[in-house]
């Protein structure tokens, strides 16, 4: 019986399944969807470590500080650093998106709030330009007054209306720019006089005399009460100041008040012989007004990083801060907590001078 060699002929070709071709639309999709989604912005603010600037040195070779009318001695080492926070996301003209924010989630030194937190609905960019280069002018003339009122250098200041909302008992009435003369028939020399008098006519009509355009004016304001029940005027206020010379902070691009004891600092550092920092570097931040009193801050985390990565060995921060420093201090940055530009001035004098900062108070 003879045996044949037996070869199976080749299979025919497969016909490609349907359900592939699905799968492999649908994963394009997915990621089409995936990137897409990723690019869709999200209502959170990022804050970051923003740069920090020497207030005693120079930018652009532009001195900080500049004065004119009285002797002033410029420094010329150590650095008296103001900081700052970048922000982004949270208004209509500057968003991100969550793969920024995810990002910024495995940054340490990022922190992310929601936007609700830190603007109100609706608000542009171009707004909070604005309102941040108004708090910034504030705070360099309340810096400046403060400087002064340290330095025991007198100046004139009287109260002026800033704004007149449309609902408060003053709309129509007042005017901003009005600078306020008498309330009641008493000299307005402080904000504790109108409260004093308003608080006595329980909500009786006051008169009040305002000097308008050069002109003296005297109108009738019946105040309303606020929620707490003290009645008001409906109006805010601002100090304006008649310095005996000029001082003038030349600083573009950053906002808000937080620089206030640091420009104060400044100031004192530029009108005083010698070197405040004796060469050390300082940074720090945190509102001022015009007696030297010194208020928290927002971003201290960011700007205590900020601050080391300038080089900054010590950081001044407002004591009321305190809770928001702990726990977040960069290695090798020595905080030192102040109520006061006149503890500021110490501390940084005292370093300077070469004395052990040991025992400085701190928010440990």
């Amino acid at each position: 019986m003879s045996q044949e060699n037996y070869e199976p002929s080749a299979s025919p070709p497969a016909h490609r399944d349907g359900r592939f071709s699905l799968m492999m639309v649908s994963g394009v999709v997915a990621v089409v969807l995936g990137v897409a989604a990723m690019a869709i912005p999200v209502p959170y603010v990022i804050e970051s470590p923003g740069p920090a600037i020497n207030t005693i040195g120079r930018v652009n070779d532009q001195p900080v500080i500049t004065v004119s009318g009285k002797d002033s001695f410029p420094a010329t080492s150590g650095s008296l650093d103001l900081t700052t926070v970048h922000l982004s996301g949270g208004l209509p003209d500057s968003q991100v998106n969550i793969f920024e924010v995810f990002r910024s989630w495995l940054t340490p030194a990022d922190a992310i709030y929601p936007a609700e937190l830190i603007y109100a609905p609706g608000i542009s960019q171009s707004a909070v330009n604005s309102e941040n280069s108004a708090a910034m002018t504030t705070s360099q003339e309340d810096a400046t007054a403060a400087a002064l009122t340290a330095l025991k250098i007198d100046y004139r200041t009287v109260l002026a209306v800033a704004s007149v909302p449309a609902d408060g008992a003053s709309a129509g009435i007042l005017k901003p720019d009005d600078v306020l003369l008498t309330i009641g028939g008493k000299n307005v020399t402080d904000l504790g006089v109108i409260r004093g008098v308003l608080a006595e006519g329980q909500g009786r009509a006051v008169a009040l005399t305002v000097r308008r355009g050069g002109a003296e004016k005297t109108v009738s304001v019946t105040p309303k009460a606020g929620k707490d029940g003290k009645y008001l005027l409906g109006i805010a206020l601002q100090n304006k100041f008649t310095f005996p010379f000029d001082v003038k902070i030349s600083l573009s691009n950053i906002g808000g008040p937080s620089a206030g004891m640091m420009f104060a600092l400044g100031i004192m550092d530029t009108l005083t012989p010698g070197e405040l920092t004796g060469g050390a570097h300082f940074a720090g931040t945190g509102t001022i007004d015009p007696q030297g009193k010194v208020g928290s801050i927002g971003g201290i985390a960011q700007k205590m990083v900020g601050a080391r990565n300038s080089g900054a060995d010590y950081f001044l921060a407002p004591a009321a801060n305190c809770g928001d420093v702990l726990g977040h201090v960069p290695d090798g940055l020595r905080v030192i907590k102040v109520d006061s530009l006149e503890q500021a001035y110490e501390a940084v004098s005292a370093i300077g001078a070469g004395q052990d900062g040991s025992k400085l108070p701190t928010c440990q």
